[in-house]
C-alpha cells in the first residue's frame, strides 16, 4: 500500500495556461517545463499546456529535450541552459531542437537563441552579436521581476536598446512573475513556469493572480498515541509535550518531501488544520491532534486549501523548491493525473 497519493491535475494546468495566454495580450507563451515539471510530470504538463495555446516549450538540458520530444514528436523545444558537451549540440540537432546560446562559438545548422545578460550576472553575452541566419531569437533573464520593478526596467531598457535593430526575430524576455504584473517586459514571447502550476511566484495565495494549483499531496494517520507530559515525539526530543497530547505519526517524511525544516506547518487531519510537530524523519513526520483521531484518518499536506506557499513560508524557501523537492516518483507515493 502506498504511503501517500500526489495527484495532478491536468485541468489546472490548462486553466492557468489560459490565464497567462489572457494577460499576455497577443505575446506567445512557452511553457517551462523543466525539472520534470516542476515536479509535476514534464510530458503530462506539456501536453496540457500545449492544448490550451502554449507554442513551445522550455527545458534546461539537451537531456530533457531529447526525453520531451519522444512524447511531442512536432513540438517547438527549446534549451535554455548551456549544452555541456560538443555531442549535445548534434543530438539536439537530430531531433529539432532550439539552442539558447550565451558564449562561444554560435553552432550552425540549428535554430538558436542568443542570451544577453541584462543584469542576472549569470548567463549571457555581454554585446550581442550580429545574428547569423540560424539565429530565431533573442533572450534575456530577469533577475527581480517579483521584488523589483525598478531594475526590471533597467533590464527592459538594456534588452530593447539591443535587441532594436533585430526586432524582426522573436525577443522573449517575460517569466512568470513579469508576464503576470510587468506588461512592459512581455515582448513576443514569455517563459513561464512557476505560475503555469498554479504556484505563485510572489510566495502569496496564487489566487491572487487568477491561478490554480495543480498538485495535491495527501496521506493518512498510520499511528496515533498519547503523549503524558514530559513525553516527547521525534529525534532530539524536539517536542516535548506540556499536557496530555494525542500525537498523529504521517507515513511521509524528508524522502517524500516533506522536509525537516517544515516543522511547525500546517496540514489537514480529517479537514482540520493541525501543526506538525516534533522532527521530521526520513521516513515520518508527526502531527499534534486534538481529540484523538482513528488510524486511517485522512491527512491533506497540499490542497484543499493548504498552500505551497505557506510551507515554504515556514521553510523559510520558496515553492519552486518545494514543489521540485517532493519525491512523486516514488515508489512510496501513488501518482494519479486527472485529465
Amino acid at each position: 500500500m502506498h504511503r501517500s497519493e500526489i495527484t495532478i491535475d491536468l485541468g489546472a494546468i490548462r486553466d492557468n495556461a489560459r490565464r497567462l495566454l489572457d494577460v499576455l495580450d497577443g505575446a506567445e507563451l512557452w511553457a517551462v517545463v523543466k525539472a520534470n515539471g516542476y515536479g509535476h510530470g514534464a510530458s503530462d504538463v506539456a501536453r496540457a499546456a500545449l492544448s490550451a495555446g502554449a507554442t513551445a516549450l522550455c527545458v534546461a538540458t539537451v537531456d530533457e529535450g531529447l526525453e520531451l520530444r519522444q512524447g511531442e514528436p512536432d513540438a517547438r523545444i527549446l534549451i535554455m541552459g548551456p549544452p555541456n558537451d560538443p555531442r549535445d549540440v548534434a543530438a539536439a540537432r537530430d531531433a529539432r531542437l532550439e539552442l539558447v546560446v550565451s558564449g562561444g562559438e554560435i553552432p550552425d545548422d540549428i535554430p538558436v537563441h542568443l542570451k544577453l545578460d541584462t543584469g542576472m550576472g549569470r548567463w549571457g553575452l555581454s554585446e550581442l552579436p550580429e545574428p547569423p541566419a540560424n539565429v530565431v531569437g533573442l533572450m534575456s533573464h530577469l533577475a527581480t521581476s517579483d521584488s523589483d520593478p525598478a531594475f526590471v526596467q533597467q533590464q527592459v531598457e538594456r534588452f530593447t536598446e539591443a535587441t532594436a535593430p533585430h526586432a524582426h526575430l522573436t525577443r522573449h524576455l517575460a517569466n512568470s512573475a513579469a508576464a503576470l504584473r510587468l506588461p512592459g517586459t512581455r515582448f513576443d514571447a514569455a517563459r513561464c513556469g512557476i505560475a503555469l502550476y498554479g504556484i505563485s511566484a510572489f510566495g502569496t495565495d496564487p489566487a491572487e493572480d487568477g491561478l490554480r494549483p495543480a498538485l495535491s499531496w495527501r496521506s493518512r494517520l498510520a499511528q496515533v498515541h498519547l503523549l503524558h507530559p514530559g513525553e516527547s515525539t521525534g529525534y532530539g526530543r524536539r517536542f516535548v509535550a506540556e499536557r496530555p497530547t494525542w500525537v498523529g505519526i504521517v507515513p511521509v517524511g524528508y524522502e517524500d518531501g516533506f522536509r525537516r525544516d517544515m516543522t511547525g506547518t500546517e496540514v489537514l487531519v480529517d479537514g482540520e488544520r493541525r501543526r506538525a510537530v516534533g522532527t521530521v524523519s526520513m521516513d515520518a513526520v508527526a502531527v499534534e491532534l486534538d481529540p484523538e483521531l482513528p488510524v486511517g484518518t485522512p491527512v491533506t499536506i497540499i490542497g484543499d486549501g493548504v498552500l505551497i506557499e505557506s510551507h515554504a513560508a515556514v521553510a523559510g524557501t520558496i515553492g519552486y523548491e518545494i514543489a521540485c523537492g517532493i519525491n512523486a516518483g516514488s515508489a512510496r507515493a501513488r501518482r494519479i493525473v486527472h485529465d
